[in-house]
């Protein structure tokens, strides 16, 4: 499967994608990126058309960063019942390393009986892809999901 990287889901978040019912991996990403964290709660409580500007919305560049930042928490404090809060430091960024796999996938790839992604593998990957992994590999809810991302990512012979 040909990865494309301004597709607004990944093939296994398809269950809510039309609803936006979850936070997708590409918000996720820039939540990160802009260090706010945001609850489901929080996500369910903007309407649609603002999860879906958020989806959109650049957040790549430094200054970009500070725009979706200043408007995710502008849209926070207008919607819901929650502040704002500051995403903490945290390992979370493995996603961004390339000299290593992130001891997480490994792992997780382990508990699935697959093989995970190996480093030249790994480093070829776009950072969304890599995001997705680590956040997928790190859940406690969501791990269902890491084995059919290895798939999606053409890791693992399809099912």
């Amino acid at each position: 499967m040909s990865f494309d990287p301004n597709a607004d889901f990944f093939a296994f978040e398809q269950d809510f994608a039309g609803t936006l019912r979850c936070i997708p991996m590409r918000v996720r990403l820039k939540l990160d990126c802009c260090c706010i964290k945001l609850s489901l709660r929080q996500w369910s409580q903007l309407p649609a058309e603002i999860r879906r500007d958020l989806m959109h919305l650049a957040c790549e560049t430094p200054s970009e960063q500070i725009v979706y930042r200043d408007k995710l928490i502008a849209f926070i404090e207008a919607h819901c019942d929650e502040s704002p809060k500051a995403l903490g430091a945290n390992d979370e960024s493995l996603w961004r390393e390339t000299t290593s796999v992130p001891g997480c996938v490994l792992a997780q790839a382990e508990q699935d009986d697959v093989a995970p992604p190996d480093l030249a593998t790994w480093k070829t990957l776009h950072p969304l892809q890599r995001f997705a992994l680590v956040k997928l590999a790190r859940s406690r809810h969501e791990n269902e999901n890491f084995v059919p991302a290895l798939r999606e990512f053409d890791l693992l012979p399809a099912a």
